[in-house]
């Protein structure tokens, strides 16, 4: 157990219950990484989860707080938690695509919306591989799946003029990022800058299935045989090539720059509590 687990994660939640091969390690070691390195406690985060793989594997690993979200709601919690919450605390989670991107889409926009103060990490395998490997919201063109075995055919949420980024972007939303799980020390870099807004932050990050997803994409559920076909699909913002799949880095930083909601919602308070106050003097 190196010293990430030991002093952040629950000793009886290691090692992880997922699939050999699997990807998601990667995603939640850059996130509590870049928590130890802005020398957060385990008291100052707590950590939400949601449906599917990418909730069962965190899910109570956190050694402080934490709690889960039934299909697509843990975003409408953390926005009510986010008011009762010390402006201090920071809330972070680890939710999947097919929760934040389908079911949850609107309650995620709605925390854009109101630039709703948490760090999101949606980590996505490409569909929705913990129920056999279905196509989802972000499945690339062609690739067959359970569910498209002639190649999926249907818009997603990555093409160039529907990125899921820019719609989040427009909602509202002050940081938005996107890498994919071997990206090592420039994802960290980044979650921790989404950490460091007072706003919404989301990080999309591509992760390698083993089980589902490469077994029917590829024909081969080798573990390198995945990994190298995602990183040789993916290209720094700006240094894409004809068969980049996703562009990494960080999309737009506005952080700081608006006022976060759970802090508007204690001045209006407050503002009403005054008016109360003085009208009751007359």
């Amino acid at each position: 157990m190196d010293y990430l687990a030991r002093n952040y994660l629950r000793s009886r939640k290691i090692p992880s219950t997922a699939c050999s091969g699997c990807g998601l390690g990667q995603c939640h070691k850059a996130m509590v990484q870049a928590i130890h390195e802005l020398g957060y406690k385990v008291e100052d985060i707590i950590w939400a989860t949601s449906i599917g793989c990418a909730g069962r594997q965190t899910y109570a690993t956190w050694k402080g707080d934490s709690f889960a979200g039934t299909h697509g709601r843990v975003y409408a919690i953390a926005r009510g938690l986010r008011v009762v919450l010390p402006p201090e605390k920071r809330i972070v989670m680890t939710v999947g695509d097919g929760d934040a991107f389908g079911i949850g889409f609107n309650h995620l926009l709605h925390c854009a919306r109101t630039n709703c103060d948490m760090t999101i990490m949606v980590c996505d395998n490409l569909g929705y591989q913990s129920t056999g490997g279905q196509y989802g919201w972000t499945t690339p063109p062609g690739v067959v799946t359970d569910s498209s075995p002639y190649g999926m055919f249907e818009p997603n949420w990555v093409q160039k003029d529907q990125d899921v980024l820019m719609i989040l972007k427009a909602a509202g939303a002050t940081f938005l990022a996107r890498h994919v799980s071997t990206d090592g020390r420039a994802m960290v870099e980044t979650v921790k800058k989404a950490l460091q807004n007072r706003g919404f932050s989301l990080i999309h990050v591509i992760y390698p299935c083993t089980t589902n997803f490469a077994n029917t994409a590829l024909g081969s559920r080798e573990p390198a045989k995945i990994y190298r076909w995602i990183k040789d699909h993916a290209a720094p913002l700006g240094q894409e090539k004809p068969d980049t799949l996703w562009s990494t880095g960080i999309y737009y930083d506005a952080s700081n720059s608006r006022p976060e909601f759970s802090q508007v919602v204690r001045e209006k308070v407050a503002e009403i509590q005054r008016r109360y106050a003085n009208e009751g003097t007359h």
